[in-house]
């Protein structure tokens, strides 16, 4: 009888422990950027659960193929687990846009916007992290962190404007209406969450990302 495996997901649909190749494969399959790795035992593996992923992988971002793991530096969890992630995708510069938050703790989605149409990917990262402040604020969840992978809608919250070079039209009245929304919460509304920014090269793709790329 073959010994019972531990599934790390560090990334995926859902991350955590999983108790079976089934159960994990579910999570991985087709995700992109996805990180994972067994282990022989659950407390191995809920240990590594808390650490870098990159501790456990190979360079290439893939499975190691070593019964051990290399040496962990430091014990620090490379990102927030109970933290909201935002992201957009827009086919096209302009295009039909959409956005999303999912938690990052088990990859929920939590609010999905969109489509709108002849709009650009900043404009959503920038929607996506407004939406995602107030629905925080909200629900009461002022000291969770909220990930962003858009340096450029990072600085448009911050200066609580949506610095767009886009013009408006009559195709996409409703994402301007969006952001004139967005601009006129951030002008009447403090928040105390962290914004920080997902560290693609790290970590892989950001929870929320699409996986349209």
């Amino acid at each position: 009888m073959a010994k019972q495996k531990f599934y790390t997901v560090w990334i995926g649909r859902e991350m955590g422990v999983f108790d079976s190749w089934e159960a994990c494969k579910a999570q991985v399959e087709g995700f992109q950027g996805a990180k994972y790795k067994s282990f022989d035992t659950r407390t191995a593996a809920e240990q590594a659960f808390l650490q870098d992923p990159s501790a456990y992988m190979a360079p290439s971002g893939h499975k190691t193929g070593a019964s051990k793991p290399k040496p962990v530096v430091s014990g620090v969890v490379p990102y927030e687990r109970e933290a909201l992630a935002v992201d957009a995708a827009c086919s096209g510069n302009p295009g039909d846009m959409e956005y999303r938050g999912v938690y990052v703790r088990n990859g929920q989605q939590v609010f999905l916007q969109g489509v709108y149409h002849e709009a650009t990917n900043n404009i959503g990262e920038f929607l996506a992290i407004v939406h995602g402040l107030a629905l925080l604020k909200q629900k009461g969840l002022d000291k969770m962190i909220l990930y962003s992978d858009s340096r450029t809608a990072m600085a448009w919250v911050k200066a609580r404007k949506c610095k767009t070079k886009l013009v408006e039209t009559e195709q996409n009245a409703l994402v301007f209406e969006r952001i004139r929304a967005a601009e006129n919460w951030l002008a009447t509304h403090s928040w105390s969450n962290e914004i920080r920014k997902w560290e693609t090269e790290k970590w892989g793709e950001i929870p929320a990302d699409f996986g349209r790329k």
